[in-house]
Order: structure tokens, then C-alpha cells, then sequence
């Protein structure tokens, strides 16, 4: 009988043996399945706005989809983006800070330029895995055919927009009447409208807007009201041709146009919300136009293969009170305060992020790139698309997504327009605030209060003494704690010294690109004058000599 029995098992063995390897394959090879990503970016949406963030119904805008969103995956309450739209779209589409994009300043009609060919975008880093990718709504990157979507990755763009809301109601002679008649024929010769088109091709313009209540695509024009319809129409048409193609992965972004001012709702949104105003109007159809792209990914059966992440640009931007949103922290869109950079953002992933979570890591726009690079089995490129070195600042938001681990990131870096050391740094919870532009009063410590000044502040550096504020006990900044009754935290300059010193040398390897969009800097001075005339001597006479790089 042991012979036999041997002979037996000799048989079963190699058989068991078989199904237990493909038994195990099975789910690895289900792990190496590469996720579809919807990328949601609205504009402007103040951080208290949403109800998962204490806004809602209790400000009178309910958004009981970004609700369900929140309890269905996870919230971030220290996710950061830059202060402005050009530079916090650059920030999520390279992964890089805007200054080595060179996209710094709000892009304006008919500056042209934009994000340079060499730049990599999420779109033409996945495109390296052989994802399907798609754009719809606010780009903002410039208005070059080398700077729009479908020549940086993205294999086709629908109702494509290039500037911020209000940049369409310059030419409007009700808004305007005072424009001289030969500014606002340029305006309408130089702002382009709707623009669709596939990878490698000329774009065409569907249609101009306006800021009229006119939906009229057949005539050549659409207002604002009726925007975010047709990006919102443009999205579920995509998933929907998606589900037919299973076998690759996608990435969408749809980026919304509300709420950035002048916020016109759609008109079956007028009057929809509690406090009845534009703005929280627009809020709900923003919360509306969301619940439809969860609802389309649910009823294609495609919601627990895709990640969905949903953010905005910047911070609230309070100049523009009371078209605008709310943020429980101190300062506004353009400054580096809290209020300029920490924005809403959920992630939701049916049965890979945990239900509920509300997620306290140091997170920002910065890191989609890393994150969706390494959901996608991908490392990031060592050369950027012309060949040269490039750096990327970003980090993998994996082990927080999926409740693996904290995120390795420590560390947030605040800058306004051509900075290229920062004007605030966050390390850990502390928070050193070198630039108080927007701040009206005390240079520093605690009587120090904004008054929102936002871009109208001037640059106001306090480099020797910074404001410091420990972020956890107060988060407002309202309490300097550099130097006060109680205690002293000068130590910390040796934390934020080392990590801006680290920063400023990554600039050596990586020289930041032009500025891509003017700006202003003020009134040229006898001093700047002759500045300028040494250094033009000096690089004629013997080149230039730069010292040591220090920071603020």
C-alpha cells in the first residue's frame, strides 16, 4: 500500500501544486491592474464652502454629493495648493512648484506663451503606461498651441477654457462702458473661447463667450452660466465611451469653472440654495455637476476600478467679497497665508480607501503626480521632454490613500508670483511667514491682522524676525510665537534654514524656466538703474559671479 499511496500522491501533488500557484496569480495579477483615474479640479472653492469641511447646509450652499463623497473615501484637512489659478494648475499638472515651470502669474487674453514643451503633465506621464487621457474645462496654462492640453499628453480636449471666468467679460461694453472701443475690440480679437481638439492637431474654436445669460452654440457664442454644462456634458460622455473599452485604463480630468467669479449659476440653479446668493447658488451646481460624474462612474459599473480625486486651484479669494468663498483661515488667495494655499480635497476608491477617513497629513496638488505615476506601475521621468534633468516635488500619497503609513512629506513651501525662495515654509507643524503681503498691519506678533488685501498687499519681507505659528494650536495664525512672554521658538529658524537651504540647491541642478506670463514689480528706481547697469557691464566685461545661495 505505501508504494502505491506514494504513487498516488505523486500524481495529486503536482496537480494541487498547479492550482495553488494559479490560485495566487490570480490576485497578483488583479493587483497589477492598472486603476482609471477621474481627476475632478474646481476653481476657487473656499475650503469652508463644503459641508465635510463645516460648510454646507450650515452656510447655506448643501453639497450633499461632496458629502457622500467624503464618507465614502477620504478627506484631507492639510492638503496644500499654490495661492493663484495659473500657478495651482501648473503645481497639479507637473508635480513641480510653479517657479520651475516658469508658471507663476495668472495668464491673461493674448499674452500667448504658457507651460513649455518640456514640461511632463500627469496626462503625458501616463501616457507612458498606455492610459486613454481626456481634458475638459479650465486649463489656464497659457494660449500657445504648444501650451494646450493636447499637445501635453492628453489624447483629446473638449470645451477647453484658457482663462479665468471674469477674463471673459472684458469686452462686454454693460460691464465695461467706459473701455476705450479700441481696448475692447482687442479684448474680443485676443480672447479665444471654447476650444476642442485631438493630440497633434490644430484646435478649433467651438464658440466665443461672454458673460451673458445666452445659450447659443449654433450662433457662435455661449455665456458663462452655461459652461460648466458643457464640461459637465463633456465628462460623461467620455466615461461613458470609457466602459466600452475595459481593457485600458483611463485618466479624465475635468476641471469645472465654478466658482470663480463673476459667479453666474446655470439658470435651473438660480436661487437653489439656502442663502440665495450667486455664489452659493453656483456652489450647489458645482455639488450637482460632481454628483452627476459619481453617478455615471456607479451606473457603468466602473467606480471600484477608478480613483477619484476631487480638489480646486487655490484658496478662497476674499478681494472679490461677496463673490467668493470662505476659508476659516487667515488671509486670501495671493498671499501666503493659510488662506492663499490650503484648499478641500477628497479621494474616494471603492474598497482600497477606507470609508470616512479625515486625514491630517501634509499633502498638496504637488503630489498627484507621484501618486498617480505609481498607481500606474510608473517611475518619474529623470529628463524632462527635451532631454534635460529634471526635478519634480512631489511625493506618493499611496501609504496615506490606503491607510499603509503617514506621508513622507514633511514639509510645504508658500510662494507668491516670481518668488524663488519661498515666502512662508511649513515643517511640521510650525510655519514661518517671511512675505506678509496682504498684511495691513503690525509687521509682527499677534496685533498683526490682515486686512485681505490679497494681490493689492506689496510684498512685505521680514526676513531677520519672521513670524513663526505652531499650525496644530493655531492654525488661524494668529499667535506669533517667535519671540513673546511665554516662550521663544528662534530654534525653529534652524529647522526652516535647512529645509529652504536644501530647496534653493535644487535650483543649481535645476535652473527654474522663464517666467512664462508679466507681471508688474513696481516702480523702476535711480538705485535699479544703476543695478542694472553693473550687472549689464559686469556680464559684458568678465560674466557674472554669484555668491553663495541663502535664504530668506
Amino acid at each position: 500500500m505505501r508504494p502505491q499511496k506514494y504513487q498516488l500522491l505523486s500524481l495529486i501533488l503536482p496537480a494541487l501544486a498547479a492550482i495553488t500557484c494559479l490560485t495566487i496569480a490570480l490576485p497578483a495579477h488583479a493587483e497589477q491592474k492598472k486603476p482609471n483615474i477621474l481627476l475632478i479640479v474646481s476653481d476657487d472653492t473656499g475650503y469652508g464652502d463644503l459641508g465635510p469641511y463645516g460648510g454646507g447646509e450650515g452656510r447655506g450652499m448643501p453639497t450633499p454629493n461632496i458629502d457622500k463623497m467624503a464618507r465614502a473615501g477620504m478627506t484631507f484637512f492639510s492638503f496644500y495648493a499654490q495661492p493663484s489659478c495659473t500657478p495651482g494648475r501648473a503645481a497639479i499638472q507637473t508635480g513641480r512648484i510653479p517657479n520651475r515651470s516658469g508658471m507663476t502669474t495668472v495668464s491673461f487674453p493674448g499674452q500667448g506663451g504658457g507651460l513649455p514643451k518640456a514640461e511632463w503633465t500627469l496626462a503625458s506621464v501616463l501616457k507612458q503606461a498606455n492610459y486613454r487621457t481626456y481634458f475638459t474645462g479650465k486649463w489656464h496654462l497659457g494660449e500657445a498651441d504648444h501650451a494646450l492640453p493636447n499637445a501635453h499628453g492628453y489624447d483629446f480636449m473638449e470645451h477647453c477654457f484658457l482663462y479665468h471666468l471674469n477674463a471673459y467679460t472684458y469686452g462686454d461694453p454693460n460691464r465695461f462702458p467706459d473701455m476705450d472701443f479700441k481696448l475692447r475690440l482687442m479684448f474680443n480679437i485676443v480672447t479665444k473661447g471654447s476650444l476642442s481638439g485631438k493630440a497633434g492637431e490644430t484646435p478649433k474654436q467651438d464658440w466665443r463667450v461672454n458673460g451673458s445669460y445666452v445659450d447659443t452654440p449654433e450662433k457662435g457664442f455661449v455665456g458663462i452660466p452655461f459652461l460648466d454644462q458643457y464640461v459637465e456634458q463633456s465628462g460623461l460622455k467620455f466615461l461613458e465611451d470609457a466602459a466600452r473599452h475595459p481593457d485600458q485604463p483611463f485618466f479624465i480630468n475635468v476641471n469645472f469653472m465654478k466658482v470663480h467669479q463673476p459667479n453666474l449659476p446655470a439658470p435651473e440653479f438660480k436661487h437653489k440654495s439656502i442663502s440665495k446668493t450667486k455664489y452659493a447658488d453656483s456652489i450647489v451646481e458645482l455639488d450637482t455637476r460632481i454628483g452627476s460624474l459619481m453617478n455615471k462612474l456607479k451606473e457603468l459599473g466602473l467606480e471600484k476600478d477608478t480613483l477619484v480625486f476631487f480638489t480646486t486651484d487655490n484658496g478662497a479669494w476674499q478681494d472679490v467679497y461677496p463673490d467668493a468663498g470662505y476659508t476659516p483661515f487667515r488671509g486670501t488667495k495671493g498671499t501666503v497665508r493659510e488662506g492663499g494655499s490650503r484648499v478641500p480635497a477628497i479621494a474616494v476608491w471603492p474598497g482600497k480607501i477606507k470609508d470616512g477617513v479625515r486625514n491630517h497629513d501634509i499633502l498638496g496638488g504637488l503630489d498627484l503626480m507621484a501618486t498617480f505615476a505609481s498607481l500606474a506601475g510608473l517611475a518619474l521621468p529623470e529628463n524632462d521632454r527635451a532631454g534635460k534633468p529634471i526635478y519634480f516635488d512631489s511625493y506618493d500619497m499611496s501609504p496615506a490613500l490606503f491607510g499603509t503609513g503617514k506621508s513622507e512629506r514633511n514639509s510645504w513651501f508658500y510662494f507668491t508670483e516670481n518668488e524663488l525662495a519661498p515666502g512662508a515654509a511649513r515643517v511640521g507643524k510650525y510655519k514661518a511667514v517671511f512675505n506678509l503681503r496682504g498684511d495691513d498691519g503690525q509687521a509682527t506678533g499677534g496685533l498683526a491682522v490682515d486686512t485681505n488685501l490679497g494681490w493689492k498687499g506689496p510684498d512685505k519681507y521680514v526676513a531677520t524676525v519672521p513670524q513663526v505659528f505652531d499650525l496644530l494650536q493655531d492654525p488661524q495664525e494668529r499667535y506669533d510665537v517667535f519671540m513673546n512672554n511665554y516662550t521663544e521658538h528662534t530654534w525653529t529658524l534652524i529647522t526652516f534654514n535647512a529645509a529652504i537651504r536644501n530647496l534653493l540647491q535644487t535650483y543649481v541642478k535645476y535652473p527654474p524656466r522663464k517666467m512664462q506670463s508679466e507681471i508688474y514689480h513696481g516702480p523702476i528706481t535711480l538705485t535699479d538703474y544703476h543695478r542694472f547697469k553693473f550687472v549689464r557691464d559686469a556680464l559684458k566685461d568678465e560674466g557674472m559671479k554669484f555668491p553663495k545661495l541663502f535664504g530668506n
